[in-house]
């Protein structure tokens, strides 16, 4: 029969004992007693022994105040994987501080060295669009499509025949994480099979970061770009009436929606403004704008 302590041990939940493990090691890093720590930290030398222990749920300012002592951010007291090795901790270091240009030229220097070499005429040769739901990137996809007579893949529709049901079905029966799976073989399978071609992406595709690199590394981006107002209506015009059904909030969620990720969509190639446009206006604008970049030699008359 185990005696009290190890059952107490064994009824510890792993993430707290793990947590405290690495407290306990950031400590010892920085040569400090759990009596100085808590000294110089402020906080109850007991809680912290419970803490490190496994026992203790410590409180975001609780955590606050240890890693101003220890010299650390919260994700390496957490065990976050760009905290878990002196390289990771020393890259780290190099790229903080850095500007957005600066952090955008060391993310394609590492892509160039960690994966396949693409030039950048063979990454022209699949356009590809971002934003979004309602920015107009079926619709002037298929059309764009048509015009530099290259397949129009909407991606989406790629990632059901990747997974075998819909994406409704993908996040209902296996939820939010094997989507992004699913998105980012589909896309690879996208980029294997259609050397020229146009894609039309999922709103939410820049959220992935495994998905957006890869998609940023082999494609010309550009990213269709309206008033939130706009994509509201287009997306009701379509018939789905879903966004406005028990949701007053509908466009304060949009616009909250869009700016988290225009950082993200900023990142694109080139930024396409679509508001108060036509389709035959939106259509020709593109043409014009791309027509010297992406399917050189392939232009025609509109």
């Amino acid at each position: 029969m185990r005696d009290l302590s190890e059952l107490s041990k064994a009824s510890r939940d792993p993430f707290l004992c793990a947590f405290g493990e690495r407290v306990r090691v950031l400590r010892s890093r920085r040569g400090l007693t759990r009596k100085a720590l808590a000294r110089l930290a402020g906080v109850s030398e007991r809680h912290l022994a419970n803490v490190e222990s496994g026992v203790g749920n410590a409180s975001i300012q609780f955590l606050r105040q240890l890693t101003t002592v220890l010299n650390c951010s919260l994700a390496e007291m957490i065990g976050d994987e760009t905290a878990s090795s002196p390289e990771w901790l020393m890259i780290r270091e190099v790229l903080r501080g850095r500007s957005e240009a600066e952090l955008a030229q060391a993310r394609a220097a590492l892509t160039g060295v960690f994966a396949a070499p693409i030039s950048e005429f063979a990454r022209c040769q699949r356009l590809a669009l971002i934003g979004l739901r309602g920015a107009g990137k079926s619709t002037l996809g298929q059309l764009l499509a048509d015009h530099w007579k290259v397949p129009f893949i909407e991606l989406n529709r790629h990632i059901e025949t990747v997974a075998g049901c819909s994406v409704a079905e993908i996040h209902d029966l296996y939820g939010p994480n094997a989507y992004r799976r699913y998105e980012y073989r589909a896309l690879e399978d996208v980029i294997r099979r259609y050397p020229r071609c146009v894609i039309a992406t999922p709103g939410g595709l820049v959220s992935d970061p495994a998905s957006f690199n890869l998609l940023l590394s082999h494609c010309y981006t550009v990213w269709l770009k309206a008033a939130p107002e706009e994509h509201m209506m287009r997306v009701v015009a379509q018939g789905d009436t879903r966004p406005m059904l028990g949701n007053r909030e509908a466009m304060d969620d949009l616009k909250g929606i869009l700016e988290s990720r225009a950082k993200f969509y900023s990142k694109a190639d080139r930024i396409f403004d679509t508001s108060e446009r036509t389709q035959e206006s939106a259509i020709k604008g593109l043409i014009d704008e791309l027509g010297d970049v992406i399917f050189s030699g392939q232009r025609a008359s509109f």
